[in-house]
C-alpha cells in the first residue's frame, strides 16, 4: 500500500516512515501543503494540520475536491473545532499526537476498508469492492480490526457470557466497569478520557504491584510507540487530580507506577455498584 506522508517536522516523519516500512508500507513523504497537492495519488494520505506554507485544512479541502482518497489527519491541535472542521470537510479519520505506528495502522485500514466498500469505482480501480479484502501488508486474510476494537474484548481467560458482575473490579472505594467502561469512586461516577481509563485499567490489573514504565507504555500506547514518554507522566497526573488524592499512584523512581488505595480509604461502597445493578 502506497501511503502519502504531508509532514513537515522531521522528528515526526523519520520514525513514522521507518515504523509503516517495516511493516510493509512504502511511504512518499511531502514536506509542505504545495508539494503535498503536487504528488501523484497515492492509496491513503497522512495529513499534518500544522504546515509551513498552508494551513492543513485546506490541504484536505484541495485533495477532496478532486480526488476520494482517504485522508487521515495528523494533529497536535487540541481544539476540537479543527478536527470537527476537518471531517465535515472529507477527511476520514484523525489521530492526535503522540500516537503509536500500529494504532495509526488500524485506522488506516479502517479507512480503506470503509472507503473502497462505500465507492463501487474504486473496486473498478483495482481496488476490492464490498466482500473483498485488500491484500494489506502484513496479513494473510481480512485485515485485523481496530485496536479499539479489540482491546475492548474481554480476555479470553474470561466466560465467554459471563454475568455483568464479572466484569466489575472493586479496588477500596474504586469501582471500574470493565464493560462499561464507567469508573466510581465513593459512588460518584469520574470522567475520564480514554487514554486515562485505559492507564487506570493497566494499574488496576495488578493492584499493588509495579508496573514498569515500559509496560504500561506498550499496553495504553501500544508497541512501536514513538512518541515521547513524557505523555505517560501528563496522564499519571491528570489521573490523580480526578481521583482526588495522589497517593492512589505511587511513583516508583526509576521502575514505573502502582495503584492502591490511599491509608484510610474505606474498604468499599456498600451497593455501588452491585451485581444487580450492573445487569440492568
Amino acid at each position: 500500500m502506497r501511503v502519502l506522508l504531508i509532514e513537515d517536522d522531521d522528528r515526526v516523519a523519520g520514525p513514522l516512515t521507518e515504523g509503516l516500512s517495516r511493516f510493509g508500507f512504502t511511504v512518499d513523504r511531502a514536506r509542505s501543503g504545495a508539494e503535498g497537492l503536487a504528488a501523484g495519488e497515492p492509496d491513503t494520505v497522512l495529513l499534518d494540520l500544522g504546515l509551513p506554507d498552508m494551513d492543513g485544512i485546506e490541504v484536505c479541502r484541495a485533495l477532496r475536491s478532486r480526488s476520494q482518497v482517504p485522508i487521515i489527519m495528523i494533529t497536535a491541535r487540541s481544539d476540537e473545532v479543527d478536527r470537527v472542521l476537518g471531517l465535515e470537510i472529507g477527511a476520514d479519520d484523525y489521530v492526535s499526537k503522540p500516537f503509536g505506528v500500529r494504532e495509526l495502522i488500524a485506522r488506516i485500514r479502517a479507512v480503506s476498508r470503509r472507503t473502497q466498500f462505500g465507492h463501487p469505482g474504486r473496486a473498478a480501480a483495482g481496488h476490492p469492492g464490498r466482500g473483498e479484502y485488500a491484500a494489506f501488508p502484513g496479513s494473510a486474510g481480512p485485515p485485523a480490526p481496530p485496536l479499539s476494537q479489540t482491546q475492548a474484548r474481554p480476555p479470553s481467560s474470561w466466560p465467554s457470557s459471563p454475568d455483568a458482575a464479572a466484569f466489575v473490579q472493586r479496588i477500596g472505594p474504586l469501582t471500574i466497569d470493565r464493560r462499561t467502561h464507567q469508573v466510581h469512586l465513593d459512588g460518584t461516577p469520574i470522567a475520564l478520557s480514554p487514554k486515562e481509563y485505559d492507564l487506570l485499567a493497566c494499574l488496576a490489573g495488578d493492584p499493588g504491584a509495579v508496573c514498569t514504565r515500559q509496560h504500561i507504555l506498550d499496553i495504553v500506547w501500544q508497541p512501536n510507540y514513538f512518541g515521547p514518554t513524557k505523555t505517560l507522566d501528563v496522564h499519571i497526573a491528570a489521573l490523580r487530580r480526578k481521583l482526588g488524592d495522589s497517593a492512589w499512584i505511587d511513583t516508583i523512581r526509576g521502575v514505573g507506577f502502582r495503584l492502591r488505595p490511599p491509608a484510610g480509604a474505606p474498604a468499599a461502597v456498600p451497593g455501588w455498584p452491585g451485581p444487580e445493578q450492573d445487569a440492568r
